[in-house]
């Protein structure tokens, strides 16, 4: 608990995506209904056709018809805004919970009692303030008579401001439904997510509040920004992904603008490599920190030209690679530290002038995997006691051969120039769930590492 009581006197900024996942139970019976309403030769049809977006209720049947047969878990855009009616009409949602990183990151900060959290998203409807937790701790900055103030973010709503909702429908293994005279059962558990898409959604801080960030950054000791997946490269009203980028460099550098805050960048996959170049070349060099996970890096290394890496990482997955691709980020993007999470073991990278030690650095990681185990176990952290749960999760059984691969891997490469520690995850057999744990090792990763610095008069 030591180091988790260092970090929550810290205050944090957090901005960007915040949506509402509303999750629904699938059972036979309503994917009958479905089919029923369409028919199944026109179901069957559409998943010939196999849309790569939904724009109308027969993209979506088809699509999640396939996913069930299947049984792999896929998302697909929903790209048509009126569509929200037919959903709401035709489901009820067994839970409607915080998402979105900046979202999921501000709750579980302000549920561990953080000394203040401000959380910024440009849209905040009433419903999506209500995903908030209730705690005096969570503020939102607000600009009133030409001055910054902070309210809850339940205060702070407005009305008529767009929402973006993701629908995840859950499916378990051995539902069985009839698509005409083929009998479907469906051959592994998992989840269909339709992720809004829409134009009105943005990425960017609005302009009245944008003079005031650097107030912002000097009453935080670190930010943590994400979202960015969420831009588009060309939108209907002119704007482009280099408008939003060059917005989104400003907002960071606005930030440090007053005192040199550390922003810890938390990416998430991008799909189009085009895109994803820009988000690097332009945002990458500005912050101190980045994490992501093993596929993200390989994503990031392939956009940065080093595509053979990239392919062995995917392809291999071998821990020699991922710290050489790390390496080569670090030095590339001249970060101060690079947080890697996998599933079997989390990695830091920094340069070995880094103020803190690899034994301080190891520290850091064990909070953040220890938190992770303690929410995949309970579903969410409700306050800072559920972190102990953590520390009765063991760490996955191949840990010792992580340990040992990565005792090799520093042999064989040349680490002189750097510290790079690695541990292995602490693994909880049968999650509550699994959603938002990248973004809770992340979290708990960056926070106690500025606690640290903090600490040695680094900050």
């Amino acid at each position: 608990m030591g180091l988790l009581d260092e970090a929550r006197k810290l205050s944090v900024y957090t901005a960007y995506n915040t949506n509402v996942d509303a999750i629904t139970f699938l059972n036979g019976e309503v994917v009958q209904r479905l089919i029923d309403e369409f028919g199944a030769e026109a179901v069957r049809k559409r998943m010939d056709d196999y849309p790569r977006e939904i724009n109308e209720p027969l993209d979506f049947v088809a699509r999640l018809v396939h996913a069930l047969k299947t049984g792999k878990p896929m998302a697909v855009p929903l790209v048509n805004e009126e569509l929200h009616t037919w959903f709401d009409s035709h489901f009820k949602y067994d839970v409607e919970r915080m998402g979105g990183q900046a979202g999921i990151i501000a709750n579980l900060l302000t549920n561990l009692d953080f000394r203040r959290v401000m959380v910024y998203t440009p849209h905040l409807a009433r419903k999506q303030a209500e995903m908030f937790v209730d705690k005096p701790n969570l503020l939102y900055p607000v600009v009133e008579n030409g001055g910054l103030t902070f309210k809850h973010p339940r205060e702070a709503y407005r009305e008529g401001d767009p929402i973006k909702v993701n629908r995840i429908f859950e499916f378990r293994a051995g539902t069985t439904f009839k698509l005409g005279d083929e009998t479907i059962t469906v051959p592994f558990s998992g989840r269909f997510i339709v992720s809004a898409r829409f134009e009105s959604i943005r990425i960017y801080t609005e302009p009245e509040l944008k003079p005031f960030l650097p107030e912002i950054g000097l009453q935080v000791d670190g930010a943590i920004l994400s979202g960015y997946q969420g831009i588009k490269l060309r939108y209907s009203d002119g704007k482009d992904a280099n408008h939003y980028l060059r917005e989104a460099k400003k907002d960071i550098l606005l930030l440090k603008r007053e005192k040199d805050v550390k922003v810890h960048l938390e990416f998430a996959s991008i799909q189009n490599r085009e895109l994803r170049k820009k988000v690097i070349y332009n945002l990458f060099p500005l912050v101190d920190s980045v994490g992501m996970d093993e596929a993200e890096i390989a994503h990031v290394l392939n956009a940065l030209g080093y595509s053979k890496l990239s392919d062995r990482i995917f392809t291999y997955n071998r821990i020699e690679d991922t710290v050489l691709g790390g390496k080569i980020l670090i030095d590339e993007m001249n970060l101060e530290v690079l947080q890697i999470h996998t599933i079997y073991y989390i990695m830091y990278i920094t340069h070995s002038d880094n103020p803190l030690s690899e034994d301080e650095l190891r520290s850091s990681l064990e909070l953040a995997t220890t938190l992770a185990a303690a929410r995949a176990s309970l579903g969410e952290i409700r306050s800072p006691e559920d972190f102990k749960v953590g520390t009765s999760v063991p760490y996955n059984e191949r840990g010792e051969y992580v340990k040992l691969r990565f005792e090799e891997a520093k042999r064989r490469l040349r680490t002189r120039e750097y510290k790079v520690v690695i541990i292995p995850t602490r693994l909880v057999k049968n999650p509550v769930s699994t959603v938002g744990l990248g973004d809770t090792i992340s979290a708990g990763a960056f926070t106690s590492y500025l606690a640290m610095l903090k600490k040695k008069g680094e900050l």
